[in-house]
């Protein structure tokens, strides 16, 4: 039974009604006059676990302001609904399903029961089978169709299949071991798999077709290209099972393609794409970085999975990051987040927190159906610094929408190169300070004097050197990018985001609206082809297959 059968309405209740009333109340604060008036700002909003360490002490906030969060937290039942997740229970109500991706990194000797029935021995079966294939494949084991060892893995999927792999073995490629290479296949934009298929030789090529369904159109179609590279290249259909595995839950279809049953790793419906980067869906992280790492991934996770649950709210690290976006989003009106990285191995964090976000929070009603009275998730974007300094930081610091950032930046770079580090670190410190303080008009006249400038001069440049500042900031500091941290990282976001959907009454574990354009696709492809002749239901979408099918030749 879904454990969310009459979510509330948190816009009804008398804690979301003191909310905004304390949000009236700071419309004059001011970070740069808290940080001066109290010498103890930074340690009272701050906190270190799992190898992570949270300055939140740049937030338009006051204690009073966090007692409130925590409240609105307790409210909602928010830990009875961390429980439920940790136990099983179907929180994804519209597909009646549980959402265990949690039990994926439970250490051995855990119980974890869906309908009864304990799925902590499956999961340890696949993890030993791929330590066995990762095992065979590094050590030169596993043999293409001329006896030659793997050189390459190609991870074929997209979505989760693809964000959350990628994102991990490019953060932890110093951990990555020697002699094999993985690769990323996405895009079913042919230009993608051309480019790829040029730097490989299919006799020592191994691909991974990562599909719960095996029926994802832009999965299947790229699987299929790789196969028929492969035997235009020598392979054989007899020599295919060297070549090709799958991690998916349909097996039928994965052994009509042509792959061996024993070569498929199983999905679950209890885990969702965007949060199955723990499972089989991870084995390109594994082939990166071995066996003994991806446990250690995992671990860290699981420490953060249980600092999430057993953490009292005031310093629980995903539950204060979540408080913190329900208050910008909902009562400071801001509709978007930053993720600012700095570090060059992280700079993909973003494009899996868009996904992890927006797929999942970006939902209009609640678990019930009814309409939600307020906004959900926001659109999550940003890039790696310093680059973004140079890019968009202008719109964070004088532009007139507000919004949040947070900044991830390890203290230990593994590659130094002179003072480099040294210089990243500060600038990531910097960005953060400059959009707290800002520039004051006084402070641009003054600083406008010292280079000698006259005052009539000063009177028209100095608005536009007024930068406002009182612009919110985290900044999260590990010591270094390792597995066990980087799995804590990735758990943080992870809950945080579940957090707000526990507050907003939303399901943050089904996506429906991605469904749709699937569905429309169909049609729209026949109708490109000549397959259907029937018309599109709107003028716009028949005109431009129209004009595709006057012009395309091929």
């Amino acid at each position: 039974m879904p454990y969310y059968q009459q979510p509330l309405d948190v816009t009804a209740q008398p804690i979301w009604q003191a909310l905004q009333a304390h949000r009236t109340s700071l419309q004059n604060f001011s970070m740069r006059e808290a940080f001066a008036n109290d010498p103890q700002r930074f340690s009272t909003f701050s906190l270190s676990g799992c190898g992570l360490f949270l300055d939140y002490s740049k937030n338009l906030m006051t204690t009073e302001t966090r007692d409130l969060l925590v409240k609105l937290a307790r409210d909602v039942d928010l830990q009875a609904a961390i429980d439920a997740m940790f136990r099983g229970e179907h929180l994804n109500a519209s597909e009646g399903r549980p959402a265990l991706h949690t039990a994926l990194r439970r250490p051995i000797g855990d119980k974890v029961l869906v309908e009864g029935v304990d799925v902590m021995p499956q999961v340890q079966q696949v993890l030993n089978k791929m330590t066995a294939l990762v095992g065979s494949v590094h050590d030169g084991l596993w043999r293409g169709y001329t006896d030659k060892p793997i050189t390459d893995v190609v991870n074929i999927g997209i979505g989760g299949s693809f964000l959350g792999p990628q994102l991990v073995s490019e953060a932890l490629l110093p951990f990555a071991q020697r002699g094999v290479r993985c690769h990323y296949l996405a895009n079913i934009d042919g230009s993608s798999f051309h480019d790829l298929a040029a730097k490989l030789r299919a006799e020592t090529t191994l691909f991974i077709v990562s599909s719960k369904s095996f029926s994802t159109l832009e999965t299947l179609k790229n699987a299929q290209a790789a196969r028929a590279w492969y035997l235009a290249q020598g392979g054989s259909e007899a020599e295919l099972y060297r070549h090709f595995i799958a991690v998916s839950s349909n097996t039928t279809a994965a052994v009509a393609f042509g792959i061996r049953e024993e070569n498929i790793f199983p999905m679950w419906d209890w885990v969702g794409g965007r949060y199955s980067l723990w499972s089989a869906i991870g084995l390109p992280i594994a082939m990166t970085i071995g066996m003994s790492n991806f446990k250690e991934l995992l671990s860290g996770a699981y420490s953060m999975d249980r600092h999430f649950q057993t953490a009292p709210f005031e310093q629980n690290m995903p539950v204060l990051m979540a408080l913190l976006g329900v208050w910008y989003g909902n009562f400071w009106g801001a509709q978007s987040q930053a993720i600012l990285p700095y570090d060059h191995y992280l700079r993909n964090i973003t494009k899996h927190l868009q996904q992890l976000d927006m797929e999942s929070n970006g939902k209009s009603v609640m678990q019930d159906g009814n309409p939600v009275n307020c906004a959900t998730g926001p659109v999550i974007w940003g890039g790696v610094g310093c680059n973004g300094q140079h890019a968009y930081h202008q719109l964070l610091h004088q532009g007139t929408l507000l919004i949040p950032a947070d900044f991830i930046v390890p203290v230990v770079s593994y590659n130094p190169v002179a003072d480099h580090h040294q210089w990243l670190y500060a600038n990531c410190l910097s960005q953060s300070q400059a959009l707290m303080l800002g520039k004051s008009f006084s402070e641009a006249q003054a600083e406008l004097r010292n280079q000698g400038m006259d005052e009539a001069k000063i009177a028209e440049l100095a608005p536009h050197k007024v930068i406002p500042g009182n612009r919110p900031s985290n900044t999260l500091v590990l010591e270094r990018i390792s597995p066990r941290r980087l799995g804590a990282l990735v758990a943080l976001y992870e809950h945080k985001v579940f957090t707000q959907s526990v507050i907003w009454g939303i399901n943050a574990f089904d996506q429906w609206g991605v469904e749709l354009g699937k569905e429309l696709g169909k049609g729209v492809y026949s109708r490109l082809t000549g397959t259907e002749q029937n018309g599109a239901e709107d003028a716009s979408t028949q005109g431009l297959i129209d004009f595709f099918r006057a012009r395309h030749r091929g």
